[in-house]
Order: structure tokens, then C-alpha cells, then sequence
């Protein structure tokens, strides 16, 4: 699997679990400005500090960062995440979706699929679980992760109220798809910055990712 991303306040990680093992993460985290990138860190660094346990117990760990985050944060803010683990020897992606937009699995043969939540969104409730989904990949396939940046971008910032939303991100995924992944990156989020007429309201975060 060979993979691009780009991101701003909202956060993406790649983690090595050996084996060819991958792990794929983007989280968004509510509101703005200094209170929320702390919390992103925070996020972010609670994650890292337990990704051994990633690959045998995923709910156990994301437990465990919900209640951290659940105690240390005030009910305003939550945190959605998307956090998968690709094995290249198997080709299968085991993921959970804690309230996140649902990424896009455009097959080779066309069809696209969305990869739906599995969990609620992290921060809010004390008591919390989820369950892991997965899904084989075959030679030729694009998974794009992204955050509300890029589906929502446009509204308020085009003068119609508009959103660029899923349907037009999908479209975007087949124009580009005969290129490599980070030339599809690009060719999203220019079509996005297009339609949006340059103007930016909220961070932009993007993982391409396709199966070799």
C-alpha cells in the first residue's frame, strides 16, 4: 500500500507495527484555536503511548483514550476518529469509526464504498465501546480519509450555502484516479479549494492510500 496525507489542526498519524502492518488515523477534534490543538496533542500523544495494545485489543485501547479524554476535557469537546490497520500480507483493513466522516473506498472496478461508523464520537460519554469492521482490499483500490474540511468546505465560503460534500468528493476521486495517490491528493484538494473560490473556513486533512 502506498499512502499520502496532508492535514492541518485536525490530526493524521502512521503507525509501524512491523510485519507490514499499517496503521491509518485521523481525528478531528470540535471547536478551534489554542484549547483544541492542546487537545489534539493530547489525543494524539495518548494514542502513540498506547499503540502496542493496538493490535490486540483496538476497542480496549480507544477505551482507554475515551476515558482520559472523557475526565480531562469539558463537555463542549469530543474528538472523532478514524483508526484502521492495514496487513499487506492479507490485504485486509480492520478499522473503527468513532463518529468520523466515513471514508471512501473507490474499487478498481469503479464502485465506491463508505466505510460507516462503528462508535460514537470520543470525549462525551463515560461509558463507551465499539466494534471493529473490516474489509478486504484488491490490487488497484483508493481509500481517502478525510475530515469535514473537505465535505463541507464551500458552505458559507461560495456565496450559496453550498457544500462540496461526499457525492462531489467521490466524483473527484474518479477523475484523478488513473494518477498516483499523492498526484489524487492534490487533485482533491484543488477541486475542493475550486469550488470553495480559494476561501479556507476550516482545516483541511486528507490521507490517500492505495493498494499496489
Amino acid at each position: 500500500m502506498y499512502s499520502d496525507a496532508r492535514g492541518g489542526q485536525a490530526s493524521y498519524d502512521f503507525l509501524d507495527f512491523g510485519s507490514g502492518r499499517l496503521g491509518l488515523v485521523v481525528a478531528d477534534i470540535s471547536g478551534k484555536g489554542i484549547s483544541a490543538a492542546l487537545l489534539m496533542a493530547n489525543l494524539q500523544a495518548n494514542l502513540r503511548s498506547q499503540d502496542a495494545t493496538a493490535l490486540e485489543d483496538r476497542p480496549g485501547l480507544l477505551g482507554s483514550v475515551n476515558r482520559l479524554f472523557y475526565k480531562n476535557t469539558d463537555a463542549s469537546h469530543y474528538a472523532t476518529i478514524f483508526f484502521a490497520v492495514y496487513d499487506d500480507k492479507t490485504r485486509r483493513l480492520r478499522y473503527v469509526n468513532c463518529g468520523h466522516n466515513p471514508p471512501v473506498l473507490l474499487r478498481a472496478n469503479g464502485g465506491a464504498e463508505r466505510l460507516g461508523a462503528t462508535a460514537t464520537v470520543l470525549g462525551l460519554f463515560k461509558d463507551w465501546d465499539c466494534a471493529v469492521a473490516e474489509c478486504e482490499l484488491a490490487s488497484g483500490d483508493d481509500l481517502v480519509i478525510y475530515t469535514d474540511g473537505i465535505s463541507e468546505a464551500g458552505e458559507s465560503d461560495n456565496g450559496n450555502s453550498e457544500e462540496f460534500g461526499e457525492k462531489r468528493l467521490t466524483v473527484a476521486i474518479r477523475k484523478h484516479r488513473q494518477q498516483s495517490a499523492d498526484e489524487i491528493l492534490d487533485g482533491i484538494l484543488s477541486d475542493v479549494q475550486q469550488f470553495s473560490r480559494g476561501e479556507q473556513a476550516d482545516d483541511m486533512t486528507l490521507i490517500v492510500a492505495r493498494e499496489r
